[in-house]
C-alpha cells in the first residue's frame, strides 16, 4: 500500500494525493479525491516510493474513498454532461465576441465547478462570459488558457511516428525546443516534417539531442573543409551512426572518410 498515490483525470491533469486510509490500490483503479471546495474523481496512474520525489512543498490533498457503483454512474453522467456544456460556452463566446477558442470542458465530480480550457493569442477578458455561465448552469465557472502544447495534451492523438502522442502518454513537462535542436541534429528545416499535431516543434527532437551533440565533436562541422588523402574538399555532412564524414571536392565527386581514416586527415584554415 502507498501512502502517496499520483491520480490522472481527463485531459492528462495529474496530480499527487495522500493515502491516509491505506487503500490497497492498484494501477487503472478509481479513486474519489479531495478538491478545491469538493469532491473529485480520478484514476490511479502510479504508486510506490518513488512518488516522494515528485512531491511539490504544498500540502497534499487526500484520497477519500473507493468510488460506488452509483459514483461511477454519477461519474458517467458528467462526462456526457460535458458535451452539452461545451456546446453552450461556444454560443456564449461568440454572443459576447470574444476572440478565443474553446477546447475543452471538464466537470469537477461532485458537480461543484466547471472547468473550461481555451487558447488564445492575446490575454480575453472573459469576465463578463464567467458571469454569463455560472448564471446559466448555477455552478462554480472557471476559463483557464492553456498554450497549444496543452491542448494537444488535453485532446491527444497519434504523431508522425504512428504512436500516440508522447505528452499524453508519459511526458510530465514540456521542453523549450528550438530550430538549433533540429540543426544540430542536420535536418532539414522543413515545417511540416518537424512539427507535431500541435503545430510546435516536435518534443521528440530533443530525445537524440545530447548524444548527436557528443558525437559531432569528435568530427568536423559541416562546410569546413578538409584535407584527406584525395585532397581538399567541404565538409558536407556527417553520417552520425556510421560515424563517417562525406567530402565534396572540386570536381563534384563525394568521398566517404572513416572515423579511421579522420586520423589522417587535416582540417584546412582560410591562412592555409
Amino acid at each position: 500500500m502507498s501512502d502517496i498515490v499520483e491520480i490522472v483525470f481527463k485531459g492528462e491533469r495529474k496530480e499527487l494525493f495522500l493515502n491516509p486510509l491505506q487503500f490497497p490500490f492498484q494501477i487503472g483503479d478509481y479513486a474519489i479525491v479531495e478538491a478545491e471546495k469538493g469532491e473529485d474523481l480520478g484514476m490511479v496512474n502510479q504508486l510506490g516510493p518513488l512518488l516522494a520525489r515528485k512531491q511539490s512543498p504544498k500540502q497534499l490533498r487526500r484520497i477519500l474513498r473507493k468510488p460506488s457503483a452509483e459514483d461511477m454512474r454519477r461519474y458517467e453522467e458528467n462526462r456526457r454532461k460535458e458535451e452539452q456544456a461545451f456546446k453552450v460556452c461556444l454560443r456564449k463566446i461568440k454572443d459576447h465576441e470574444l476572440d478565443m477558442k474553446l477546447v475543452d470542458a471538464e466537470y469537477q465530480f461532485d458537480g461543484g465547478k466547471i472547468t473550461f480550457y481555451f487558447t488564445a493569442e492575446q490575454r480575453v477578458d472573459f469576465r463578463a462570459l464567467v458571469r454569463d455561465l455560472a448564471s446559466y448552469f448555477k455552478t462554480r465557472i472557471e476559463l483557464r488558457q492553456i498554450g497549444v502544447r496543452d491542448e494537444a495534451k488535453r485532446l491527444g492523438g497519434y504523431g508522425l511516428c504512428g504512436r500516440k502522442l508522447c505528452c499524453t502518454t508519459w511526458m510530465k513537462e514540456f521542453e523549450p525546443i528550438t530550430t538549433q535542436t533540429a540543426k544540430d541534429q542536420m535536418l532539414p528545416l522543413n515545417p511540416q516534417k518537424l512539427s507535431g499535431l500541435c503545430g510546435r516543434l516536435l518534443c521528440c527532437l530533443q530525445y537524440e539531442r545530447a548524444y548527436y551533440r557528443e558525437v559531432m565533436a569528435e568530427f568536423p562541422k559541416p562546410k569546413s573543409r578538409l584535407k584527406t588523402t584525395r585532397g581538399v574538399g567541404v565538409v558536407e555532412k556527417v553520417d552520425v551512426f556510421r560515424k563517417i564524414v562525406h567530402v565534396r571536392h572540386a570536381d563534384g565527386e563525394v568521398e566517404q572518410v572513416t572515423e579511421e581514416e579522420l586520423k589522417n586527415c587535416e582540417i584546412v584554415t582560410a591562412k592555409n
